[in-house]
């Protein structure tokens, strides 16, 4: 199944980087007494765990009173969860996407069987320090989201195929873990779960442009003699000759040569 070739098109990076710039470009206002904008900052964006995230929320106290950079709030953070068969979008597997090639290859035709369905899904964590900032956040993300949000994507460069991926929202869940110590800070953390539907290609050959082809058809007149009932030879002869692309216009001609007298052992 495998045989020696290797191949790696990124489909999972080219997701996580598609899905990251959806929500690199979050900003959220403070506002003074007087209603003025005090403050415009950007939302840090980064790929890690939740429970990362947790355990720098966790050690502010302590870095604080060393005199250390403690992690900021509010910021955002997104992971893959799972990878799931997506039998709804299955096809022919025996399809093939086609393109001519350039470069070296212009004489041949790069071909890769149909990709294979499977949906990536995210979580994107919204951490903030009071209610406020949280909301501010979600508020810009969840008008874009009714439920689907769509990104094109340069799935295949080789055969030229772009796609529009569909990202689904699926649920929101939230959680204060502030318990009422004065020595805890209070965290509020927002859970955006969403699946991704991503398409895995396989890998992409080389396959020469077809100038002749010769067909013969038998016939069985009994268990001993076997005839060539026909041959016919598709091509032409100019075409043969030339150096022929797969984004040339020809026409073949078909000659058919009877011959019921040759036997086949």
């Amino acid at each position: 199944m495998f045989k020696d070739t290797q191949f790696y098109h990124e489909h999972i990076r080219k997701a996580i980087v598609a899905f990251g710039m959806i929500f690199n470009n979050i900003r959220i206002e403070r506002r003074n007494s007087s209603d003025e904008i005090a403050q415009v900052m950007r939302v840090p964006l980064a790929y890690s765990t939740k429970q990362k995230f947790i355990s720098r929320i966790a050690q502010i106290p302590d870095a604080e009173s060393r005199g250390e950079v403690a992690i900021v709030l509010p910021r955002m953070g997104f992971e893959i969860e799972q990878l799931t068969y997506d039998p709804s979008r299955k096809v022919s597997p025996i399809q093939r996407n086609k393109a001519v090639g350039t470069g070296d290859d212009v004489n041949t035709v790069r071909t890769s069987y149909v990709a294979t369905p499977y949906n990536m899904s995210l979580a994107l964590y919204v951490f903030a320090k009071n209610q406020e900032d949280g909301l501010r956040i979600i508020e810009q993300i969840l008008p874009f989201f009714n439920p689907d949000f769509n990104i094109t994507v340069n799935e295949l460069p080789a055969l030229g195929i772009k796609r529009d991926i569909k990202i689904t929202m699926d649920s929101i869940d939230y959680d204060d873990t502030y318990e009422g110590d004065l020595a805890d800070r209070q965290s509020i953390i927002w859970t955006l779960n969403f699946t991704m539907r991503l398409n895995f290609y396989g890998p992409v050959t080389n396959v020469n442009v077809i100038k002749e082809s010769i067909a013969k058809l038998y016939e069985k007149e009994d268990f001993l003699n076997v005839r060539v009932k026909s041959t016919s030879t598709i091509g032409k002869d100019d075409v043969i000759d030339k150096t022929l692309t797969p984004a040339d216009e020809f026409e073949y001609i078909t000659t058919i040569l009877e011959s019921f007298g040759d036997e086949i052992e």
